[in-house]
């Protein structure tokens, strides 16, 4: 599906998932070095969101700086995935729903404004469905990107910005929810948001600069849903290792091509005792799993037992929830 784009699609995709340039008029910046006027690139957004192949032009915020989440996982009846799939779905502080080849099959993100709501949020879905909730929380992230590049080999993501919890104040909370729920796709986006929050432009992209540098927001840029533009082998491999070779092993994994996501999580004893995640994005199941093989080669991995649990479906993928009135 990628390599079939229009080749000014393709670098909007490609080259633009970070970094975007935080000035008043950033769509014109990026045609600037496409050679496209302003109001092409803003349409071919348009266009591209209409097609969900992208999920909105705005950022991704570290988790647990700004608000709670966590990933959650059920184990629901064959016969049960659909209702269920809609309680959960229905929570607005879940933001990411997946079907998985597992036995815990269901897998989803759930987020919100502070710890007290996100376990509210699963203790709702939990009453509603009858069924026991993993609550999986992040422990240590090696990465947390997932903004890698479309065309090529697969190649090492970045490494993560220093964190500074500090620079998050009050005032800018309202300006993350909004990078997640997406940017107007209009000439000044900026200058949109900073009406609708009664600010200055100036001051908001400022603010978004300042939290960029400050690693709480791990990018700033165009959301791509990769399913819809062909990376449709989504792998979510997990690895069951002792504490001690935990952070090794996660550096390790986080520094692989094609490893797009890694992090250490909190394991539910007897039941999941996988502590260390790495998610594989790739084109073809076989292409996924050749970089699996080529991770658990590393020395840090050598013999540590691992599942692979692809993804089958897709229930739903939006913005995280930071602020109690987005509810």
């Amino acid at each position: 599906m990628f390599d079939r784009l229009d080749p000014i699609d393709r670098r909007l995709l490609d080259e633009f998932q970070r970094d975007m340039p935080l000035v008043p008029r950033p769509f014109a910046a990026i045609g600037a070095m496409l050679g496209v006027e302003e109001a092409e690139v803003i349409d071919r957004l348009g266009q591209l969101k209409a097609r969900a192949m992208i999920a909105r032009v705005g950022a991704t915020v570290r988790p647990n700086t700004a608000g709670a989440s966590t990933l959650a996982a059920m184990a629901v009846p064959e016969a049960r995935i659909e209702e269920v799939a809609s309680v959960v779905g229905a929570e607005p502080g879940v933001n990411h729903s997946y079907l998985r080849e597992a036995d815990w099959n269901l897998w989803f993100v759930a987020t919100a404004p502070d710890a007290a709501a996100l376990e509210a949020t699963l203790a709702r879905i939990g009453v509603a469905t009858g069924l026991r909730v993993l609550d999986l929380c992040l422990v240590r992230p090696f990465n947390i990107d997932l903004g890698f590049r479309l065309s090529g080999e697969g190649a090492a993501m970045p490494e993560p910005r220093p964190l500074t919890v500090t620079a998050l104040t009050d005032a800018d909370r309202p300006v993350l929810q909004a990078l997640t729920t997406g940017l107007a796709l209009v000439p000044r986006p900026f200058a949109a948001l900073a009406g609708t929050l009664g600010r200055d432009e100036a001051e908001v992209i400022g603010r978004v600069a300042a939290l960029s540098d400050a690693g709480l927001l791990t990018r700033v840029g165009i959301i791509v849903r990769h399913r819809a533009v062909g990376w449709s082998a989504n792998a979510m491999v997990v690895w069951a290792l002792p504490g001690e070779r935990i952070a090794a092993a996660g550096a390790a994994l986080a520094r692989h091509p094609g490893v797009t996501l890694c992090y250490q999580r909190r394991t539910v004893p007897g039941v999941w005792d996988y502590p260390l995640y790495s998610m594989i994005h790739a084109r073809s199941r076989a292409e996924a799993l050749a970089t699996l093989d080529a991770a658990a080669a590393l020395p840090e991995l050598a013999g540590v037992p691992h599942r692979a649990l692809f993804s089958a479906r897709c229930f739903k993928q939006t913005g995280a929830l930071l602020a109690a009135e987005a509810a």
